[in-house]
């Protein structure tokens, strides 16, 4: 996720070139189901939204993140939305500091006076997993609404001119609308009717609208369908394809949207397999690859044999951690392209290389001179930078000089001159405006101040999809929140596990043991829970447990050593930082449709602490 453009769109024409579609990439581990969700509903697995759509919306719902901790960029137009009158509507489990108050840096009087305004607006905390009831119930309030307002000749709460033009399916979404039962919406979404009813109340008043969402809502074995449930909820007052309203997928990576984009993606489209194989006289392969959870099972098995990581912590980020490890070091060959070492250089294959490559800050001097590399970030903009500073070798080489290299050694100069394409980094932005639609003139767009928008069919209400419409999604609510693998068990979860990232960490990089959002100095290892659930399961605040994850393979997961911390979660929940509990994340644990962890919802139960602390 890490890589630019120009380093992914090399990567992907290498592999394919090779003659596999095999691309497990962070996307799988974190926005997978947004993409499925998406496409299916909308035909755009992206979001449709700018950044400044933010200034004009009315109200903007914040689904399963905490932009203090995760998307600091999104902290300012929250800040100037609350401060223009604008609704900030937030859905987490935990009341993080980062959603209830803010404080600019740049405002000396609120730094001096420790204070601000708050953030949010209105704070709803569902039960993990439980979203989709959420927003079910906020559609059931809207339909209610509507019938309401029919018989008595009141302005419709339905956009039904959108509805009739723009989608397909809603007659069969209002029946599911019908048949899903009002107790069945308060006992899985964890919240009342009543703070149901007032977040549809905030929604219903807001004339445009902007839905915002990361893994709190993605990393759950029903994630597609709550994602499609959002669609749904937007479909009905047409909040999508106008100005301060669309849908808002905040990824973290600072190019994961662009990798995808330029084509490392296990399962390609039609069109960019037809495009490259037009432009580069090739046979590319047309089967299904491995995603991220395929791959680590592939090599398990020993069906993959080289493990090539272009950036990112494999061995950490990945559910199921041991296991994991197990499948590294059952290749033949590990190669890490990396700009720092991590835990996955000590996983090692048979033979293993170690590939120190130049940072995005670092100049890159090629035949031609500094070279620019390119990112997109999650509202659809391309920006080009430079590095800015010296190399610490002149040894070191740039992530696309390293990945042609590997290329020509393999495949010599097929399909393409390998060593032109690295003297000037222009000759690969000509490749990709060739084959990756929108990226025409991409040298000269990306030259503008502030970069180009590379735009979205969905936002100007073009709808790719087979039906040529939006997509109304009528799936039901699921009959259980817990797998049938945690049933088996013949036990009830002590508690149910969401993992997150501290306040010092950026995805599986830790800068610091500090957690100032949270009030945790100095430690990790800990598990943030109700103090009711800690008493009631016999352990005192302070203590130290082993969780063990529930369930029915035979695999024991466990890690062990961790403080019991009293915290504000609804009782029956529990929080704890990754990647430290990625080890009781089984690796069969995934999304339905999108194969992502379901790091958001893992059934644990808790131990009396063994001695050794360790983790695995």
């Amino acid at each position: 996720g890490r890589a630019s453009n120009e380093a992914a769109f090399l990567y992907q024409l290498f592999v394919r070139a090779f003659g596999t579609n095999n691309f497990p990439d962070c996307s799988n581990m974190c926005h997978e189901a947004s993409g499925v969700a998406l496409g299916q509903s909308v035909g755009v697995g992206k979001g449709t939204v700018t950044f400044d759509d933010f200034e004009h919306a009315d109200a903007i719902f914040v689904f399963g993140q905490n932009p203090g901790t995760n998307h600091p960029r999104m902290l300012e137009p929250l800040r100037e939305a609350v401060k223009r009158g604008a609704q900030v509507v937030a859905f987490n489990p935990l009341k993080e500091r980062g959603l209830e108050r803010f404080q600019h840096p740049q405002h000396a009087l609120e730094m001096l006076t420790n204070g601000s305004e708050p953030l949010n607006t209105a704070f709803f905390r569902p039960a993990l997993g439980g979203d989709m009831a959420a927003v079910r119930g906020m559609a059931k309030f809207l339909l209610q609404w509507e019938r309401e307002a029919q018989a008595k000749g009141e302005p419709a709460v339905f956009d039904h001119a959108f509805i009739a033009e723009h989608t397909h399916g809603v007659e069969a979404y209002l029946a599911e609308l019908d048949a899903t039962a009002w107790d069945a919406i308060e006992r899985q979404s964890g919240l009342s009717l009543t703070e149901i009813e007032t977040a549809a109340t905030m929604y219903r008043r807001a004339e445009r609208v902007i839905m915002c969402w990361a893994m709190g809502l993605t990393q759950h074995r029903h994630s597609v369908p709550t994602l499609q449930e959002v669609v749904n909820l937007q479909l009905l007052r047409g909040n999508i394809g106008r100005p301060g309203a669309g849908l808002c997928p905040v990824r973290g990576h600072s190019n994961v949207q662009g990798d995808r984009t330029m084509g490392i993606n296990d399962r390609p489209p039609a069109a960019l397999l037809d495009a490259l194989e037009k432009r580069f006289a090739f046979q590319v392969p047309r089967h299904n690859g491995h995603n991220t959870v395929e791959a680590i099972n592939a090599m398990l098995e020993g069906k993959a044999r080289v493990f090539i990581g272009l950036g990112g912590n494999f061995a950490q980020a990945t559910p199921d951690s041991p296991r994991t490890h197990r499948a590294l070091a059952s290749c033949a060959l590990t190669v890490h392209i990396s700009t720092k070492l991590n835990r996955s250089h000590l996983t090692c294959g048979e033979d293993a290389l170690i590939l120190p490559c130049l940072g995005r800050t670092d100049v890159d001097r090629q035949a031609g001179g500094p070279q620019a590399v390119t990112v997109e970030d999650s509202f659809s903009m391309l920006h080009a930078s430079y590095g800015q500073l010296e190399p610490l070798s002149t040894q070191m080489r740039s992530e696309p000089a390293i990945i042609a290299g590997m290329a020509k050694a393999t495949l010599g100069n097929r399909p393409v001159d390998w060593d032109a394409l690295i003297a000037d980094y222009d000759r690969i932005r000509e490749l990709i405006a060739d084959t990756i639609s929108g990226f025409a003139g991409f040298n000269q767009r990306v030259k503008h101040p502030g970069g180009f928008y590379l735009g979205n069919a969905a936002r100007e209400r073009r709808w790719n999809t087979a039906s040529g419409l939006a997509n109304f999604s009528a799936a039901p609510l699921p009959e259980d929140l817990l797998p049938e693998q945690v049933r088996r068990t013949g036990q009830r979860p002590d508690l149910i596990l969401q993992t997150l990232r501290s306040h010092d960490q950026y995805n599986t990089t830790i800068y610091g043991l500090d957690d100032r959002y949270r009030g945790v100095r100095g430690q990790r290892e800990v598990v943030f829970a109700n103090e009711a659930d800690i008493r009631r399961l016999g352990f005192e605040p302070g203590q130290k447990v082993d969780m063990v994850s529930l369930w029915d393979d035979g695999v024991e997961r466990r890690v062990s050593g961790f403080t019991l911390l009293a915290f504000d979660v609804p009782e029956g929940q529990a929080a704890a930082y990754y990647p430290e509990t990625n080890p009781l994340v089984p690796l069969e644990s995934h999304g339905e449709g999108s194969f992502t962890p379901t790091s958001k919802f893992v059934a644990v139960r808790l131990e009396n602490a063994r001695d050794d602390g360790r983790i695995f």
